[in-house]
């Protein structure tokens, strides 16, 4: 994640520099050991996943009636 309005260029260089440390086999390998995988998609791809659990979960808030107070 990065600040709204970054340059695409910083953007970029993030994308590229986060997907080779995620394939580092040492990383891959603690990962895996905490449950998680890497899947080091677009920027554009992490964008529409986000925006679609963000829907689920404000979903899930709404039909549990819960409140920010």
């Amino acid at each position: 994640m990065a600040p709204a309005g970054t340059p695409r260029p910083i953007i970029e260089r993030l994308h590229a520099t986060i997907v080779k440390a995620l394939r580092q086999p040492d990383v891959m390998q603690r990962l895996a050991a905490e449950g998680a995988e890497a899947i080091g998609s677009t920027p554009e791809e992490f964008a529409a996943h986000l925006k679609t659990e963000l829907a689920r979960v404000a979903a899930v808030v709404r039909a549990a009636g819960i409140k920010i107070e």
